[in-house]
């Protein structure tokens, strides 16, 4: 049986798909799969997470809702992905259970560190530069990443614009896991880029 929390703690790279499906899902290296779907109607979306997860269910990459627990519940996917304004922890937990996975995203290390107290499995930290997929929320920098190190215990993944030229950089801050979408899917090569970002990552780890 899989074992929800161990895939995640050994998951490095994260990988968030705006809409719909993919061909050649999962990549080498994508640890967990986030289906981000904020356009199309619910039933579209179930649609989509109906497909993906049963892709996924038999393979080591976790599969993620974003924001709809009911969706996440009916698929069968492997947890949610909630915001700062979504339905709180403790009761997405109430409606998930113990095994699912609820990841939170977090642009400060009070939230941060709100998250980790509550339970959360994970956090999805950023915007760290700015991004055309939430202009709305201000680059917060690799200095967050560094004052995570050490006070936050359960997996996060840095997120927001990081690329094969600037992941050092994040490396470099003290993050050890990366969320990612356009620096993979708009690469043209969704594959390669994953595996190299991906050995980017485990490289560090094993320094």
């Amino acid at each position: 049986m899989r074992s929800r929390k161990t895939l995640l703690e050994k998951s490095l790279l994260y990988l968030i798909l705006d809409k719909g499906d993919l061909p050649g899902l999962p990549f080498d290296g994508v640890g967990v799969i986030q289906l981000r779907d904020k356009v199309s109607d619910k039933s579209q979306v179930l649609n989509s997470a109906f497909k993906l997860a049963k892709r996924l269910r038999k393979t080591k990459t976790l599969f993620i809702i974003n924001d709809y627990i009911d969706i996440a519940i009916l698929s069968g996917s492997d947890g949610v992905h909630l915001g700062q304004h979504d339905l709180p922890l403790k009761y997405a937990r109430r409606l998930l259970g113990k095994d699912k996975i609820i990841g939170i995203s977090c642009h400060n290390l009070e939230q941060a560190m709100k998250a980790q107290q509550e339970g959360a499995d994970y956090i999805g930290i950023g915007p760290i530069y700015p991004t055309a997929t939430k202009p709305e929320y201000r680059a917060i920098g690799l200095e967050m990443l560094r004052q995570l190190k050490g006070r936050i215990k359960i997996p996060y993944f840095a997120i927001g614009s990081i690329n094969e030229v600037n992941i050092k950089e994040i490396i470099d801050a003290g993050a050890r896991r990366v969320a990612i979408c356009r620096a993979i899917l708009k690469s043209g090569d969704p594959a390669g880029a994953s595996k190299r970002l991906f050995d980017k990552i485990r490289k560090a780890t094993l320094e």
